[in-house]
């Protein structure tokens, strides 16, 4: 087919353009003739977008046909912003065309008086999110505006899928294949690792099997992108991560073209590098920054000016990763490592936004470790690799804030509902009993909190006719209440530092000092790994964790010059599985290694020569004492969530054969441990060998007491229990602030885990914490992939691969110019005796 087999119209619209219909919008237009669920998966630059309306457009067209206030296509969109700029490419071949088909958005920022007239005469087109549509379905007029639904276009699938926000949208598509039986799910995404399992999460399931067999678009092709690592002639730093070193070189690449994005992994990195571009810009050249801390107000003026071509720059996080169409950014840097190959595929699909213009990127790594990581992720993306995350098994918080919903919309069986809720793919293997829990819990808020009237959102009643029973709200008042605290987003908090000192003594008591001055703030995330007694780094102290009371962390100062886990300031995302397993090749590969810079080939010869290189299939671990202190590095290669949980796990193991650790630092590469006794001694001193050191029975009890001691699953159960709607954010009038959030979710924590163990948000929170922050399952997996394959290299010093790992330890970020100079002088004393390091890593 070409574009004169199309209707008259849109033929004369594609010649009118010199345009020509691409393979795989035709096979588009074939498979929605056949009615078949349809994935596409094509580069950034396709026409994605307009292949995925086509078929609409066309039938909407047909005079045959009144669709007049009748919805046809709905388009959902993980961004607000997304679905305002597809709206506006829209509506430019609609009235090119003179179409009379009416389109509009439906986001937070729509006024009232128009959601409620959509609901009730909607357009042909609605574009809207994923928290949008479930308002839409827990509405009483949901079978009515749903009726005529004939097709669903999913935006960025792939960006969708791996979070809770997706296993709420594929309840909410379960739910749309109720309503409206005859309507085709269409898929768009750029960037995915396994195809058929996407395409599968589009269809209904039965049993855990797939009923539809649906259609793969694969557009192979277009202009190779033109990728390189930065070659700059300043010496790249051993550790950090503010790639400083780089800035004269980005500023000569902005100057150079015509629009550039910068991308960082994390805010922080953003700011900085931000600061320090405009104290060099002597040009005064248009340069704006972009990330998700920044009022929306002020994110919208910066997306303006880029649609207008009005910047030169834009420093930005992963704010700006999906696809909102600027084809005047014609160069992409990805400051630091990508962290992964479909991560990068994506962030350079936004330089040159067109399928026959090449788009050309600069990765620009911060440290040593990252020029390998980054030589990995190029590989990866000249050979078309991805490594998109699995998709999630749906969350039963998330289940449960769907039950609320669907009682919204009227009275339900749950025999059909829970049929209903099975053909979703998150939730394909859901059992019954489960099932029925999750109802449990939203009509009582479970066993130990039935007796409280708050939680007893649902009531069940007996259908007149059918004489089955049904679940309906337990009070309309429950419904207003939904749709205040709708959404799987919650908002990361964030802890006080409050430092106080211990009181009594001379034969009273000790105790903690009541208030405190505060500090500052810190990521919830950080504080919840801490146990009793950790030391951490923080305003240029050493302090000691004692509690965490209400929103604060009660801190005290130390003796300790050293903290036992140093702040991490590095990316905001772990090293990929994929990416890790490229990297240990390529060090295991001398012959891989010409394609590095010289300072980096220098420094891995200096570590085959000082200690050991290891196989791509074994873990190297480096023992060897400095000052007064013995320290392990071990190479793992496997992401800093993954890493981090081992070292929580190690210093235990360590400290109950008498090791005597002290602290340990993890990064997406290695982790250090290091204490008083010699670690290179351990089974012939304390019998216990490296074997039974990573034994992987560590993540039985070792797991579980250290998890009960943390404040980890205490701030993890918060997040489900915002979700599933046991503690609500928002009441008619007022807010809940944060601190009342995590006091309400504290004491029914302590309530469930003494007298109901088994409660659905136990389960919820655990699902969460092992697949997200400790990142269980890969640590399972290099725990059994280095069974028998660790080997040991006792030294008398550091070696140079552990340089790099030492830097980090007790490092408060310096951003200024001292701190290249204070890790080369660092690093100079370290190699002290060592080959000339005119080569090295700086």
């Amino acid at each position: 087919m070409d574009h004169s087999d199309l209707p008259s119209v849109f033929a004369n619209w594609f010649a009118g353009r010199g345009w020509q219909l691409r393979p795989h919008q035709a096979a588009m237009l074939a498979a929605a003739e056949d009615g078949q669920p349809t994935l596409l998966v094509a580069p950034t630059g396709a026409g994605k977008t307009l292949s995925g309306f086509l078929p609409s457009l066309i039938d909407l067209n047909d005079p045959d046909q009144d669709w007049r206030d009748q919805l046809h296509t709905l388009y959902i969109s993980p961004l607000k912003a997304l679905a305002v700029d597809i709206a506006r490419n829209l509506e430019q071949p609609i009235s090119e065309m003179g179409l009379d088909i009416s389109l509009e958005t439906r986001t937070g920022d729509t006024p009232a008086h128009k959601r409620k007239r959509q609901k009730q005469r909607p357009p042909n087109f609605l574009l809207t999110t994923p928290e949008q549509l479930a308002l839409l379905l827990a509405s009483r007029e949901a079978e009515s505006l749903f009726a005529s639904l004939q097709t669903v276009i999913l935006d960025e699938l792939h960006a969708l899928v791996t979070s809770k926000r997706g296993e709420l949208l594929s309840l909410g598509l379960a739910r749309l294949r109720k309503l409206a039986p005859q309507m085709r799910p269409i898929g768009l995404s750029a960037t995915v690792s396994d195809p058929l399992e996407l395409a599968h999460w589009l269809v209904p399931h039965e049993a855990g099997e797939a009923q539809e067999e649906p259609q793969i678009l694969r557009l192979i092709g277009g202009t190779s992108p033109d990728i390189s690592v930065l070659n700059s002639t300043e010496r790249i730093p051993w550790a950090g991560h503010s790639a400083r070193y780089a800035l004269p070189d980005l500023y000569e690449l902005i100057k150079q073209h015509k629009t550039s994005l910068l991308f960082v992994n994390t805010r922080s990195q953003a700011e900085f590098l931000f600061q320090n571009l405009w104290s060099i810009n002597e040009e005064t050249l248009p340069i704006a920054l972009h990330h998700g801390s920044l009022d929306v107000s002020q994110r919208r003026k910066v997306e303006a000016a880029m649609s207008a071509g009005a910047l030169r720059a834009v420093v930005c996080t992963s704010t700006l990763d999906l696809g909102i169409d600027w084809g005047d950014v014609d160069l992409v840097l990805n400051i630091g490592a990508p962290k992964g190959a479909s991560r990068l595929a994506q962030r350079i699909g936004r330089a040159n936004h067109r399928l026959d213009e090449p788009s050309k990127a600069i990765l620009v790594p911060s440290n040593c470790f990252e020029i390998l990581e980054c030589r990995a992720a190029l590989d990866a993306n000249y050979i078309g690799d991805q490594d998109t995350p699995p998709i999630r098994k749906g969350g039963l918080d998330v289940l449960a804030q769907h039950i609320l919903g669907r009682a919204c919309s009227g009275p339900f069986d749950p025999v059909d509902f829970h049929a209903e809720v099975s053909s979703s793919y998150p939730y394909r293997h859901l059992s019954w009993e489960l099932f029925e829990q999750a109802i449990d819990f939203v009509a009582t808020g479970g066993y130990a909190m039935r007796v409280y009237e708050q939680f007893a959102k649902l009531k069940p009643m007996r259908d007149k006719q059918s004489g089955k029973t049904l679940w309906r709200l337990s009070h309309p008042k429950r419904a207003q209440q939904y749709r205040l605290n709708i959404g799987t987003i919650v908002e990361e908090a964030m802890i006080k530092i409050r430092l106080t000192s211990w009181k009594g003594g001379s034969g009273e008591p000790r105790r903690l000092g009541r208030g405190g001055r505060v500090l500052g703030e810190v990521e919830e995330g950080f504080v919840s790994s801490l146990s009793p007694g950790d030391s951490f780094l923080f305003a240029g102290q050493v302090l000691r964790f004692e509690s965490l009371q209400e929103n604060s962390a009660v801190v005290t100062r130390t003796q300790h010059r050293e903290p036992k886990i140093p702040a991490y300031n590095g990316g905001k995302f772990p090293l990929s599985t994929y990416l890790a397993a490229r990297v240990r090749a390529m060090l295991a590969d001398p012959d891989s290694w010409q394609r590095l810079p010289d300072q980096v080939r220098d420094w891995l010869a200096l570590q085959k020569e000082h200690s050991i290189i290891p196989a791509a299939d074994q873990m190297l671990i480096e023992t060897f004492p400095r000052a007064d202190k013995f320290y392990l590095t071990l190479y793992a290669f496997e992401g800093r969530l993954a890493l981090q949980t081992l070292g929580m796990l190690l210093t235990r193991r360590l400290e109950r054969a008498g090791a005597r650790p002290l602290g340990f630092v993890a990064s997406d590469y290695a982790l250090m441990i290091w204490g008083l006794r010699d670690f290179a001694r351990l089974e012939k001193d304390l019998g216990w060998s490296f074997e039974q050191l990573f034994d992987e029975d560590m993540l039985g009890d070792d797991l579980e007491s250290w998890l009960a001691e943390s404040a980890m699953l205490k701030r993890t159960f918060r997040n489900c229990a915002v979700i599933s709607g046991m503690i609500e954010r928002r009441h008619p009038g007022l807010e809940k602030s944060g601190r009342q959030i995590t006091i309400s979710s504290d004491l029914i924590y302590n309530v469930l885990r003494d007298h109901d163990p088994d409660h659905l948000l136990l389960k919820a929170t655990w699902d969460d914490a092992a697949a997200g922050l400790l990142d269980i399952a890969r640590l399972s997996a290099m725990l059994a992939r280095i069974k028998g394959r660790i080997i040991h290299a006792s030294l008398d010093r550091p070696s140079p691969m552990a340089i790099p790992v030492l830097l980090e330890i007790g490092k408060e970020p310096i951003y200024g110019a001292a701190e290249d100079e204070m890790l080369l002088e660092t690093a100079r004393t370290l190699m002290a005796g060592a080959d000339d390091d005119d080569g090295l890593c700086p």
